[in-house]
């Protein structure tokens, strides 16, 4: 018997699993309907368009990810049943995502270092022995890599820019690097999956993660913050007073016309 198990019965394989699907498709969300909020507000055409974009393509991810937990959870939930009709406390994103828009800057720095997490799990994602995982990590890298390489050269751009965009963009990374180190975590569900081979050891991921924003950060003239991590709890229910906001905003039609068609 796996040595997880062992210490924790009521923690099976299907149940570890569905909780790293809503991690994945939970984070896509909330971070995508962040994003939204920006269309029509963008600093410049160019950048409300591309918001957007990116956007959208989180919400396409969230489809993917909550669509495979409702088939492991067995329980007919959909999609839309768990992005819609679950309270704060059921969902299991970081409190990264969740943080507020602020200014562009901050916006950005949070899309910077959830992307530098983002596409290296996703590549460990692919090896998955399980093809329904991993042909979902595949088709999704391709657009992360793309987000990761965008919000790099932005992050350069601004923070290496005039005196102004510096000032912003050390505010944003101080504010947010501490939030940003819960991705990294390992759960005891993650170890189980790990032993049992149904995904890629996705331990690795921290090591890279840490390579590509120190490199980022060094040609954007940033100081890293040498502050602890946020107490988080994102993945065990507990959430800033950000989300309860945000769901609001996000399920009200579906809480006012339930299962509404049109």
């Amino acid at each position: 018997m796996n040595a997880l198990h062992a210490a924790n019965p009521a923690l099976t394989i299907d149940g570890a699993l569905f909780e790293l699907l809503t991690h994945l498709g939970d984070n896509s969300l909330i971070l995508g309907q962040r994003l939204s909020a920006w269309c029509g507000h963008g600093p410049a055409l160019e950048e409300d368009i591309a918001l957007a974009n990116v956007a959208l393509d989180l919400i396409g991810q969230t489809q993917l990810w909550l669509e495979l937990a409702g088939d492991v959870e067995g329980q007919g939930r959909s999609a839309d049943a768990l992005a819609y009709h679950r309270d704060a406390f059921d969902f299991r994103n970081a409190h990264l995502v969740e943080q507020p828009n602020g200014d562009f800057g901050q916006t950005l720095m949070r899309q910077f270092l959830f992307d530098a997490w983002h596409l290296p799990l996703l590549l460990a994602l692919t090896k998955s022995p399980d093809n329904r995982i991993a042909d979902i990590a595949e088709k999704i890298s391709k657009e992360v890599r793309y987000h990761l390489e965008r919000s790099s050269d932005l992050v350069i751009r601004l923070g290496d820019g005039s005196e102004e965009s510096h000032r912003r963009m050390q505010r944003a990374l101080d504010a947010l690097m501490p939030h940003a180190y819960e991705l990294l975590q390992i759960t005891d569900g993650d170890a189980l999956l790990i032993s049992e081979g149904v995904i890629g050891d996705i331990t690795s991921v921290t090591a890279q993660w840490e390579e590509q924003v120190n490199s980022v950060l060094a040609l954007a003239t940033l100081s890293r913050p040498n502050s602890p991590a946020a107490p988080g709890g994102g993945r065990r229910g507990r959430h800033t007073e950000h989300l309860g906001y945000l769901l609001a905003d996000l399920q009200f039609l579906q809480r006012a016309y339930p299962d509404a068609t049109w």
